[in-house]
């Protein structure tokens, strides 16, 4: 059996935990993140709704360009 590829995946996983963990650690640094124009929030007296498009709009680019680095665009 190859192990190659479920190590490839254990690896990009572990990388991914670490860095959400650090995201989550310096979150209060990072106020730009949840703030960016096209990020939606709709306060009124009953309910908050937090739509951020634009936050993940750039998070899915960042991600896309480190698997893209990580799997080496195979």
């Amino acid at each position: 059996m190859d192990y190659s590829i479920l190590s490839r995946f254990l690896i990009l996983f572990g990388l991914l935990m670490v860095l959400l963990g650090l995201l989550i650690f310096f979150s209060n640094k990072l106020g730009f993140l949840g703030n960016l124009p096209g990020d939606i929030f709709i306060k009124t007296e009953n309910f908050n709704i937090y739509i951020p498009i634009t936050s993940s709009i750039i998070l899915s680019i960042v991600l896309t360009a480190l698997i893209n680095l990580i799997f080496g665009g195979k």
